[in-house]
């Protein structure tokens, strides 16, 4: 009996080693905090600063590269601060940061950001600036829950959270710098407390 459980609890270990290998497990709560709070300024600016507030589906705006400069700014500092966070974790697990299960994250990722991106500029080029909040967070959802498949669960619980959020903005489209906020503010600071006191405390 006792070397049937042995047996068992080996199994369970390898198992275990193996789902370990195949994921990328150096992402940070931190990094989700920030990219939160810097999603949260980035709208606090376009919205006081510039005025931005699209409330319908062909919302008219003249400063339209203004507020793509914010919101690359704050792509920027998500992913760099994502990246930055990521490489400290694993170099504190002596891992690498950069392999073959983030490549296939990378990747898996990237397909959706892509096609959304292509997308949300075929907006821009029509005018259909009420769209943007909606995609983004519908885009960013997919991409989020094909990396969950390469990583922690969680990842893949936030992407279908961003989807949902993504389709009710287009239910009710003259809220969504509020569904955008919501989404890519106070979902990432969530999720990044949660990931912090789970894993990382």
């Amino acid at each position: 009996m006792k070397e049937e459980q042995d047996y068992i609890q080996d199994i369970a270990e390898i198992r275990s080693m193996m789902e370990r290998s195949s994921k990328f497990l150096s992402l940070s709560g931190w990094a989700g905090i920030l990219a939160g709070v810097y999603a949260l300024i980035g709208a606090a600016i376009a919205y006081s600063v510039f005025e931005f507030h699209p409330n319908e589906v062909t919302y008219s705006y003249t400063n339209l590269s203004t507020i793509i400069l914010v919101a690359t700014g704050v792509l920027v500092f998500a992913i760099g601060s994502a990246l930055l966070d990521s490489r400290r974790k694993a170099q504190k697990q002596d891992k690498k940061a950069w392999n073959a299960t983030s490549r296939r994250l990378l990747v898996s990722m990237a397909i959706p950001l892509l096609a959304g991106g292509v997308l949300i500029l075929l907006f821009i080029s029509k005018g259909l600036l009420g769209l943007i909040a909606p995609f983004t967070l519908l885009f960013y959802g997919l991409a989020l829950y094909n990396a969950g498949f390469y990583t922690i669960k969680e990842v893949r619980i936030m992407g279908l959270v961003q989807m949902i959020l993504g389709l009710l903005n287009v239910a009710f489209i003259s809220y969504g710098l509020l569904f955008w906020v919501t989404g890519f503010g106070a979902v990432h600071i969530v999720y990044g407390i949660y990931m912090y006191f789970k894993y990382e405390r």
